[in-house]
């Protein structure tokens, strides 16, 4: 039965801020994570505020946290949402005071699913315009709605972070134990309290006016405002859409996890402890995650997962036929991803890194292997020596729709040029 049409603000946004800010996702998991299995049990301190928000989730763990790497596999949803905050709302002015700006959207969503035996990690990114089908959710009003065909960004208005959860776990057919959301004026503290990040600006530099940035080509480190209009600009890099500045900003990501992972930061016990106060003052997650044991606990199993296991990928996606500024799922591409993730499977990007980026030019090439002499004889077998190892797992080549890029992938942002 067609449920009635979710609740919800016009969806043409006014200003372009509207449509910004998908640091999120990564910057949540990877700050909290790494901040508070690092900065140890000063997270005590910080739990009643976690708890204060803390939303439920269906999918939510039986098990207590432990303070031991968690024994399977699990996904992370991260939220980021476009409210205009106190840390923001003096700086857009007409974008937080018009009328028709009013409500909250989920325009950033973002899936982290880790993998067990051995631990995989991908981030896949839905785009905020993806028609998809919004189940019956409550909103803090007690408003039940739902929507056949609604636009993915509608989810977070019909029933907050547990709402969105139900739709993307509906969408991808993954359970979700754990998620969190941030907004705009989260990103401009979290990526202060690391001290930027060092991006790369490709082609002949981007000139967006709407987002307030006119800057050259070449390395760039962003922070706070500047951070938010890198991460929100999409007609000053590659094609000028949605899709390309989902490129542009998993160039931030995979930049942002490297360096959460240098020892400029995890050596640093003030920054750390720093970084897991700004994280909990800054997030509001499901109650799952609002136990800093769960955090420490998920911490420890992603530390050491190598860069070349960590994988940021786009959502398939289609056309929509009947509104070409909207997509619909790519569903054949997108079970091929999925059944990849469910078979801990190696992923090979065959796509392009994303619409927003190139190939940074600066980066290390690895240098050509040289061959290995040629065996004149070969050696009897050895009767003492081990079993042969189990062969390696079968490399799943995603489909060519299936942009993305490996954390140890240098990109610059396509710019003008």
């Amino acid at each position: 039965m067609t449920q009635p049409p979710t609740r919800h603000a016009r969806h043409e946004p006014v200003s372009p801020w509207k449509r910004g800010g998908k640091l999120l996702a990564i910057a949540l998991t990877v700050v909290v994570v790494a901040a508070l299995a690092v900065g140890g049990f000063t997270a005590w301190s910080l739990s009643q505020r976690l708890q204060e928000a803390a939303v439920p989730l269906k999918d939510a763990p039986a098990e207590p946290p432990a303070l031991s790497a968690y024994g399977e596999p699990f996904d992370v949803l991260v939220v980021g949402t476009d409210e205009c905050d106190d840390v923001v709302a003096a700086a857009f002015g007409p974008r937080c005071s018009d009328p028709e700006n009013d409500g909250t959207r989920n325009d950033v969503n973002m899936l982290v699913h880790v993998s067990n035996d051995p631990r995989r990690v991908t981030v896949v990114s839905f785009p905020r315009d993806l028609q998809v089908d919004i189940p019956e959710c409550t909103a803090e009003d007690g408003t039940v709605s739902g929507g056949d065909r609604t636009s993915i960004n509608a989810a977070y208005e019909a029933g907050g972070l547990t709402c969105v959860a139900d739709t993307v776990s509906n969408l991808s057919g993954q359970s979700i134990p754990f998620a969190a959301k941030v907004s705009f004026g989260n990103v401009v503290n979290i990526t202060d309290a690391i001290g930027g990040v060092e991006v790369c600006i490709g082609g002949d530099g981007i000139d967006d006016p709407d987002a307030g940035i006119q800057w050259e080509a070449g390395p760039r480190v962003v922070k706070g405002f500047d951070a938010l209009a890198f991460l929100r600009t999409r007609k000053g890099i590659g094609d000028g859409s949605d899709l390309a500045r989902i490129g542009n900003q998993q160039q931030y990501l995979s930049r942002l996890v490297n360096k959460l992972r240098s020892d400029e930061v995890l050596s640093n016990p003030g920054t750390l402890i720093g970084l897991a106060n700004t994280a909990v003052n800054n997030i509001e997650p499901s109650e799952s995650l609002a136990d800093p044991v769960r955090i420490a606990q998920l911490a420890y199993t992603l530390k050491d997962v190598p860069f070349d296991d960590i994988t940021f990928v786009q959502y398939p996606v289609l056309d929509d036929p009947s509104d070409t500024n909207h997509v619909i799922p790519d569903e054949y591409s997108a079970e091929i991803l999925w059944e990849a993730l469910n078979s801990n499977s190696p992923l090979e990007v065959t796509g392009d890194a994303g619409r927003g980026v190139v190939p940074d030019p600066s980066a290390p090439t690895a240098a050509p292997a040289e061959p290995a002499p040629a065996e004149t004889t070969t050696p009897a077998p050895d009767a003492s020596a081990s079993p042969a190892a189990s062969p390696s797992p079968t490399v799943v080549e995603l489909p060519e729709n299936i942009n993305g890029s490996k954390a140890d992938q240098a990109t610059c942002s396509a710019g003008l040029g």
